[in-house]
Parts: structure tokens; sequence; C-alpha cells
């Protein structure tokens, strides 16, 4: 009996002093810092805005804890000195899980698990807490080396009016990968075990399954470090089988992450402008200038002297080219434009003087010959050689030199220092807001209120710029959607609404991932062949804060990053049966329990 209750009182001090550690060094820490306790284990407040590494088991999103096994000092201290250069995103400080040693024995996490339940019991008593605080949510990574594979235990307490009811504890296993299926579950067997293990005698399945429709990665001649993708997932009631394809009146969102400058692209051509006008922006900004690869193989100042010639033979009366024709060539030079998006996007016909400069000037290749060409345009605007016509409400310096050529005089300008490259980068923004704005109110996506803060000129040009490049995201996703996926008005309506929305209240990100709401019949020939990247069901009892639930899963990708592919037993080998076709996956179960206080 003295050795049972010495062991007793030191497990309740050891609990007590766990409890105090992580939430007193967890309060004061977010999340920049970890805290060791008993020398093994470091502990990691995880903030809620942070990447979550156990999003793929628990839905939570509020504050929690990791715990890890504690690491080296030279681990310790490389990860001192990436705080000590440049502020670093939440996300970066998290837990690494590059690899098995970060990871505690199921024995330890089992015992911490224990400590962490026992202090939060409010029955007892004896452990002399004046006041029981409600500890966040625990989450310890496991290494595996248990028959069942866990991967992570977990444990968040129960509450009801601000006190604790109980603790909810969480068993994440892992196997894997394999493409053999007798390793799958059969739904049946799940069910029947769920009930066994809660005692319930209704069960509820849920199912989800995730889709590839695009990977940039996983498509022939594609830039490696692209990472545009859209995939589906999609969430239905009652699951009849394991691996069901999910039914057509299944909830769906659309999720599109998309990155600019795919060569391939309808609006390539387009994209290759955008980049010129942000070399001027930067030069404009450093007062050094990259000057990108020229659009055009002639020369700058050759196509900028043609044009100007067969503007002073039209004003002389001469039989040229004229407009029309000028138009073609500029529709010749974007000629990029593929056949299936050119009745969506194409070269507007209302090209004014400024913008068929910008045409013919977008290849200029160095400083020297952008001063060479405005040279030209301001001598034979003096010399009232030509008489330009211009859109209404441009504000650039060439438009007002313009406006000033119509009375016979014109101001004198010095083209030195950045004078030319802002002149430049003017008609270039002028001509590039047209052009989106033109898409937009054309596919009747959007109305010219509704653009009015990407067309601004109340904010400096950097910042035009910035909502510029905006834009063109914006259509790269809405021409991808159209071309991809044979979206319609209907859909691309709401998706332009959803993506202006962001734009309007964030900075360009396009590694943002764009959610939409669909009808998976919309999409559903695209993958109905295929096999998913994620597919599990859920198998729930009880309400409330009574419910349980098991998850059983099957993901391409490892759910668990600090564990190596553990296919002892399993086939990691991607023939079977003969064939090549079978996909490989993880196969991840997650069992839930509750240890009720009241």
């Amino acid at each position: 009996g003295l050795v049972r209750n010495a062991e007793e009182k030191k497990n309740l001090y050891l609990s007590v002093l766990f409890s105090f550690r992580i939430y007193e060094e967890g309060k004061e820490n977010i999340p920049e810092h970890s805290c060791v306790f008993e020398t093994d284990v470091e502990i990691w407040l995880v903030d809620g805005s942070s990447r979550s590494p156990v999003e793929s088991f628990w839905n939570g999103n509020d504050t929690f804890y990791v715990l890890q096994k504690a690491r080296q000092n030279e681990e310790s201290d490389s990860m001192e000195e990436s705080k000590s250069g440049d502020a670093i995103d939440a996300s970066e400080l998290l837990p690494k899980e590059s690899s098995g040693t970060v990871a505690l024995s199921v024995t330890r996490a089992k015992q911490l698990i224990s400590l962490y339940t026992m202090v939060q019991n409010p029955n007892l008593i004896h452990l002399k807490i004046s006041e029981l605080v409600v500890l966040p949510p625990l989450w310890i990574k496991c290494d595996g080396s248990d028959p069942e594979h866990t991967c992570w235990l977990g444990a968040e307490p129960l509450k009801a009016a601000n006190k604790i009811t109980g603790i909810n504890l969480y068993m994440i296993m892992c196997e894997g990968p394999t493409a053999d299926k007798t390793y799958f579950a059969n739904l049946e067997e799940l069910k029947m075990a769920h009930k066994m293990r809660h005692h319930s005698s209704v069960v509820v399945t849920k199912g989800f399954a995730q889709y590839e429709l695009l990977r940039a990665g996983a498509i022939e001649d594609t830039i490696a470090e692209s990472e545009s993708n859209i995939y589906i997932d999609i969430t239905w009631n009652s699951v009849d089988k394991i691996l069901e394809t999910p039914p057509v009146i299944s909830a769906a969102t659309l999720n599109i992450t998309l990155e600019s400058g795919d060569p391939r692209s309808p609006v390539y051509q387009l994209y290759r402008e955008l980049q010129f006008l942000l070399a001027l922006a930067e030069g404009l900004k450093t007062g050094v200038t990259e000057w990108p690869e020229p659009l055009e193989s002639q020369a700058a100042v050759e196509l900028v002297q043609e044009f100007l010639t067969d503007l002073k033979k039209k004003l002389d009366g001469c039989c040229v080219s004229g407009n029309k024709n000028e138009m073609e060539k500029i529709k010749c030079d974007t000629a990029a434009v593929d056949s299936s998006i050119k009745s969506i996007f194409s070269e507007r016909g209302d090209l004014d003087f400024a913008e068929l400069l910008w045409c013919k000037m977008r290849s200029v290749s160095s400083y020297q010959e952008l001063v060479e060409c405005f040279t030209l345009i301001i001598k034979s605007l003096e010399c009232g050689e030509i008489q330009p016509w211009i859109h209404q409400g441009s504000s650039s310096l060439l438009s007002k030199l313009i406006q000033q050529s119509y009375h016979g005089k014109i101001e004198v300008i010095s083209l030195s220092g950045i004078t030319p490259i802002q002149m430049l980068l003017e008609i270039g923004l002028d001509k590039m807001k047209k052009d989106y704005v033109s898409f937009f109110i054309g596919q009747e996506l959007a109305t010219l209120t509704y653009l009015d803060y990407f067309i601004s000129t109340s904010v400096d040009l950097q910042e035009q710029v910035h909502r510029v490049q905006k834009l063109h995201h914006m259509l790269e996703i809405m021409v991808s959607c159209t071309v991809l996926l044979q979206f319609k008005h209907e859909n691309l309506f709401p998706l332009t609404q959803i993506c202006m929305k962001y734009y309007k209240e964030n900075p360009l990100n396009e590694k943002h991932v764009f959610q939409l709401p669909i009808r998976p019949a919309l999409v559903k020939k695209f993958y109905q062949n295929d096999h998913p990247e994620t597919w599990k069901v859920d198998i729930s009892s009880g309400h409330g804060q009574k419910e349980v639930k098991t998850t059983w899963q099957v993901s391409t990708d490892p759910p668990v990053q600090h564990m190596k592919s553990n296919n002892t037993g399993l086939l990691s080998d991607s023939t079977v049966n003969g064939s090549s076709e079978e996909r490989m996956y993880f196969i991840t179960m997650t069992k839930c329990s509750q240890v009720q206080f009241t």
C-alpha cells in the first residue's frame, strides 16, 4: 500500500507540474517558442490561425498543444538562428515533421495523455487546484511503434457553461502506402466495431472524396515550379460501400489555385505584356530597369517610325493602311490567343493612339531605345505631322501632350531620368486596364462600378500596377475554368464575385485557394472514371457533445509527415494483379472515445 500511495503522489505531482508548465509557458509564447517538459518532451502552443498539423483528423480551429520529442541542441540552435532574421510566418514555427525523430513512443504519449486527463478532472479534489483551468486540446506525435501504428494521440476537453464535463480521446493510426485493396476495410465491419465500442444501436455514415481535375505538375511540358491545381471536394450522406463514387446529389466545392504564366494559356501573351509593365514599375521604383525579352522581333524604334509615317501619310490624304489594317496588325501580333478562347478574350477594336503606341513600344529593350522612341513621337507632335485621337479620361503625360498638340503648342519635356519610363508605364497601365474591363464587362461578369477599385487612379502608380496584377490573376482563373472545365456564365459569374471580393480585401496571392460551391454533375465527367486523391467515411453515433466518431480514410499523400512509410506486410509496388493502373494509398484510421466526468 505504501508503494502505491507513493507512486500515486508522484503521478499527481507530475500532473500538476505538467499542467502548469504547458499552460503558463504556452500562454506567454504563442507561437514563437516551445518549452521542455521533463527533458524529453517539447511542448508547442499552436495558434488556431496557423495551419494545423492535424487538420486531416480534427476540425478544431482553436489554440491547441502539440507535443513531440525534444530536439537536440543543434536543431534548437538552428531554429533560433532562423528566427533571428526577418519575421517569419507562424506556420513555419510549428513543430517540424521531417523525420521520425520528433515523435514520442506510444507508451510515453499515453502517459502524457493520462496526466493531461487527470489534471482536467474536477472530481480529483485532492489535487487541491484552487481554480481549475480548461486547457486547450492536446495532440502528441507518436512513432507508430505499437502494433496498430499509432501516429497521433489527442485529447480535447468537453465543456458546458465553462465547466469541464469530460474529455474526448483520439487515436490516429496510419499504414501504407499500398495498392492492394485486400488491406482495405469492410464498411459493415467498421460499423459493427463502432457499435460495439460505443454501445450504440444506430450509426450514421457520411462520405468525403477529393478528386484532382487539374494539377499543373502532372501535365506534360508544364513548368515544374507551378502550383496550379483545381480539385473538387464532395460530401454526401449514407455511404453504401468503401470507395464508392459520390452520388450526383452530393454537396461539392471546387477549389482553385492558379499561378499565372503557363505558356500554354490562351492569355499568355497578355501575361508577357504584364511582365513588361511590372519591369517598368520596378524600374520606376528602384531606378534600375531589367528589360525583359522583347515581345516583337522588330526593333521598337523601327516599329514606332513606321507607325508615325503611316499616320503622317494618312493626315496628308494618302491612301495607306489606315486604322483598320493597323488593328489587324495588332491582332496578328497577339495571335497567341487560342481559337477556343477567341470568343471570350481578344484584342479590343477601339485602341487609341497611345494604346497602339504601347503595342509598338512593348518590345523596347533598353533605356536609350525608349528615349529614341519618345523623341520621335514628341517631334512629330511638335511639328504637327500627326493629329492622333485618344480616349477621354486619360491622365497620362503623353495624353496631355497630345491634347496640347491640338492647339499647336506643347510644353517642353526633358526625356531624362525616370520620365520616359513613367510615360511608358502610364500608357501601358491605361491600355491594360481597358483590356481587363472589356473582358469582365463584355462577358457580363462585373459592372464598371464593381471594377472601380481595380482601375482607380486615385492611388499611386505602384498600387495601380498591383491592382492590375489582381485583374490578370482573375482573368487567368476565368479563362482556365472556361477552357478546361467548360464553365458557362452561370458558374463564372459567382466565381468572379468571390475572386473580386477577396482581392478587394487582400494583396495579390496566387497560392490562395478560391472556393466555389457547385453541382457535382457539372464536372462529373472529369472524375467519374478516375481514382480519388482522398476518400473517407465517417461513422458516428450520439448527439452534441456525446457524439463519437470513427473515420476510415485512404489518401495518395501521406497524412502524417513525421512518420516514414510503414509498409511492413503491405505492398509498396504499384503493380497489383498485373495492373500498373492501381493507385497507391495510405490507410488512416481515427478512433474516438470519451471520458465523462459528470
